[in-house]
């Protein structure tokens, strides 16, 4: 038998996990059509304690998606529209000068909250990127020496648009590498979006999820008990080797001038094990890992000058080496 394999069944705990993340997505699904692998992503990171760039063109319901998202769970929910005269004290708020109490006053940002919407962050300079990685690597802000802590659940859901060349400013390496999954938002498919324009087609305006009926069915407590179960999830040492070696084949590749860091590694084994919990399973299997391999190292690899010539794409090559590198049984 291997050792992928638990002896025993799911606990309690794995199996509530389950069922809260179907009740998510049934409740996110009465505002937002279609979208059922980007919802998942945005369960598990959530699950993981991890960040989202989601890249798609515009009107693909990436903003309305991360409102539903958001209210579905109770979430204090902060959106930021990037720009690019917007300065790093508009994300963090800043200590201002009371007359009155003759005392410095903290003034806090849009950034204090459960789930902050960063729409469109690649039109904005790296300076004002910058701004978010204390934050999203530690969850916390740092303001005058003084830091201030960001709520445990602090989840940043950036969004960019992939068409757009002029005016934007891509992100920096350690930026993206912040970022747990990039997810690829495409066009709905026919049928979705004749459901999209049935739906909608009458409305005046965008929709916001209190009118489309999205209430909050999941309590504080129970998203801890969920994170909590997240982590008790067995990674078996065999599936552990396949992540690692999975890993630096990226680094090996002829392919690719850059491969993934071991941050790259850890992360792919956190979401997997959100990943299993959400199947309602305390157990990582490899197809966990192969799932979500694109999502997690696409945006941390560069493609080798050669490769770009010969148009090949990150993805592929992700896929390529997961079909190369030997899984456990």
């Amino acid at each position: 038998m291997t050792d992928t394999l638990p002896p025993d069944g799911p606990s309690d705990a794995i199996a509530a996990v389950a069922v809260v993340a179907q009740a998510i997505r049934a409740e996110v699904a009465k505002g937002v059509v279609g979208q059922a692998e980007t919802i998942d992503h945005l369960l598990i990171a959530l699950m993981a304690r991890g960040h989202v760039l989601l890249e798609g063109p515009p009107g693909t319901a990436k903003t309305f998606l991360a409102q539903c998202f958001a209210a579905t769970l109770g979430l204090d929910f902060g959106r930021i529209q990037f720009t690019p005269d917007l300065m790093p004290g508009d994300i963090l708020g800043s200590n201002l000068f009371n007359f009155q109490t003759s005392q410095f006053t903290l003034t806090q940002g849009p950034i204090f909250c459960d789930l902050l919407l960063a729409d469109e962050i690649n039109r904005t300079p790296p300076k004002t990127q910058a701004a978010l990685l204390e934050a999203m690597q530690e969850r916390r802000v740092t303001l005058d020496g003084a830091a201030h802590k960001l709520p445990p659940h602090f989840t940043v859901v950036a969004t960019q648009n992939p068409i757009e060349s002029q005016g934007v400013y891509p992100l920096p390496e350690a930026q993206l590498d912040r970022f747990l999954f990039k997810v690829l938002v495409d066009y709905p498919s026919a049928e979705e979006e004749r459901r999209i324009v049935a739906r909608y087609g009458e409305n005046r305006g965008a929709p916001t999820p209190a009118e489309v009926g999205i209430a909050a069915i999941v309590s504080p407590a129970q998203l801890e008990a969920a994170t909590r179960a997240v982590g008790a999830v067995k990674l078996a040492d065999s599936v552990t080797d396949y992540i690692v070696r999975l890993v630096r084949a990226t680094r090996e590749s002829p392919d690719l001038s850059s491969g993934a860091s071991p941050r790259a590694a850890v992360l792919l084994a956190g979401a997997a094990r959100a990943r299993a919990a959400l199947d309602g399973r305390d157990y990582v299997v490899p197809d966990d890992v192969k799932a979500l391999a694109t999502s997690v190292l696409r945006h941390r690899l560069l493609l080798s000058p050669a490769a770009e010539i010969e148009g090949k794409q990150v993805e592929a090559l992700v896929r390529q080496l997961v079909e190369q590198t030997e899984a456990p049984r």
